[in-house]
């Protein structure tokens, strides 16, 4: 299957950046090639620097790129730190990162990412380690309703993991139509009539698998330390729980004086370390959204650093 993805808030995640000619940009999660595309069409001889852990992304990428020279490393968007000094990089003037799942990961059943076919348990974004079906087959009950609970907010995740773990007694769970089956079963029919009941469990066990929340923990930390002053970072989330982590951490950084308010002078001596590019989050347009109904959920943020 060809890869596609359609980059949601395509211009202005790019223009946030303030693209410098010259400078050292990273695209943390290049899927497609559709930012990191527009990035090189402004950078002129600087370095553009393309991660994704999905091979079949690093291949599509380096097809729509060939007129330019990013370097690809088929890494998770964590390791950036590492491989920027295996790189002899030591900085960074501005870097983005889509969070979303790709269309091509959602939309090749054989993936195992969608709820809407019948495809074997995967969710792999590297294609590598732990499965969908290792979660879903080898968890304790307590520690699946806890992740179906935690990374999906599902508030029937006790009876979700409940019917699982009656469920693979019989045999194992091995396609996503069987597990869709089986979540539809465990919550109440009220629910089953008005939404399809998959999503939140879908979304948590592929959290799980990928380790994606502390990731974006680890490489907001970690990116922010290699931008260069007046770098930027844009982030583009599509869920409650990524957005809470960016926005906590934004918000970490743009706060100043932690002092209680009566204190004559400030003894904490804490300043701000960036200024927010965009004071609220920017989302999609009419347009936009006519185009890609898979851009509704999407916001954007946008940091400088002092």
């Amino acid at each position: 299957m060809e890869f596609s993805h359609k980059s949601v808030l395509l211009m202005p995640a790019v223009d946030g950046l303030a693209v410098k000619e010259g400078g050292i940009y990273a695209d943390c999660t290049t899927g497609g090639g559709g930012h990191s595309l527009e990035i090189a069409k402004r950078l002129g001889n600087g370095k553009l620097v393309c991660f994704d852990r999905d091979p079949e992304a690093i291949e599509a990428a380096k097809k729509r790129l060939a007129d330019y020279s990013p370097i690809f490393v088929e890494r998770n968007f964590s390791e950036i730190a590492d491989a920027f000094r295996e790189l002899g990089l030591d900085r960074l003037d501005g870097a983005i990162m889509d969070l979303g799942v790709s269309s091509h990961q959602l939309d090749d059943p054989e993936r195992g990412f969608s709820f809407h076919s019948d495809a074997p348990l995967d969710m792999r974004m590297s294609g590598e380690g732990m499965s969908a079906r290792d979660v879903v087959n080898e968890y304790p009950e307590d520690k699946l309703s806890q992740i179906l609970f935690d990374y999906g907010e599902e508030k029937f995740a006790r009876g979700i993991a409940r019917g699982i773990v009656q469920a693979r007694l019989t045999a194992p769970i091995e396609t996503t139509g069987e597990l869709a089956e089986i979540i539809k079963r465990n919550v109440p029919l009220k629910v089953r009539k008005e939404k399809n009941p998959c999503r939140k469990t879908f979304q948590a066990i592929r959290i799980e698998v990928n380790g994606e929340l502390e990731a974006l923990t680890k490489a907001l930390d970690d990116i922010f330390e290699l931008l260069s002053p007046g770098g930027r970072l844009s982030v583009i989330t599509f869920h409650s729980l990524e957005d809470r982590i960016v926005k906590q951490k934004f918000r970490s950084l743009l706060e100043g004086c932690t002092c209680p308010k009566d204190f004559p002078v400030c003894v904490c001596g804490k300043k701000p370390r960036a200024l927010a590019v965009t004071r609220k989050p920017i989302t999609a347009d009419e347009d936009e959204l006519a185009e890609n109904p898979r851009s509704r959920s999407a916001k954007l943020r946008i940091i400088e650093k002092l």
